[in-house]
């Protein structure tokens, strides 16, 4: 099922700022960065480590391009910090089907484009003890785009 923590998914007010704290307190660098019109976020990939299953884990940094998109409700609400934790997984479909089955409510009817052309679907915070938690089918990648 899980294969490992993709990523940790961090809300904030200004993108360049909090890239650069990540860069020049821990020595972290950006592997990726793209605008998801869809999700209404500009964001960064702090790339951590590589897997044996061919993916990584990352810090994701996502600063809301709207202000009706989700992560920017929730920073108006929240403020900065951690906004969801995304687990691995070589089949987000099946295992989103799994886990609905269990009771869990999965917010997407179908995966959906994440970061890096990778497919995936949040479940419910109320079902999983308060935290937003993604599904994460990573797509090949095999050199960062800035």
């Amino acid at each position: 099922m899980l294969t490992r923590i993709d990523h940790i998914g961090i809300a904030c007010l200004d993108l360049d700022t909090t890239v650069e704290f990540y860069r020049a307190t821990y020595g972290f660098e950006v592997f990726h960065t793209e605008v998801n019109e869809e999700q209404g976020v500009r964001e960064a990939m702090l790339r951590i480590n590589g897997t044996s299953d061919g993916g990584a884990s990352y810090i994701q940094l996502l600063q809301p391009v709207r202000p009706d998109s989700t992560v920017a409700k929730w920073l108006e609400k929240n403020g900065e910090g951690v906004h969801h934790i995304a687990f691995g997984t070589e089949d987000v479909d099946g295992d989103a089907a799994d886990i609905r089955k269990k009771g869990v409510r999965v917010l997407y009817e179908a995966p959906r484009r994440g970061s890096m052309g990778s497919r995936i679907t949040f479940l419910h915070p109320k079902d999983c003890h308060g935290v937003l938690t993604e599904l994460v089918t990573s797509a090949a990648v095999e050199s960062p785009e800035h």
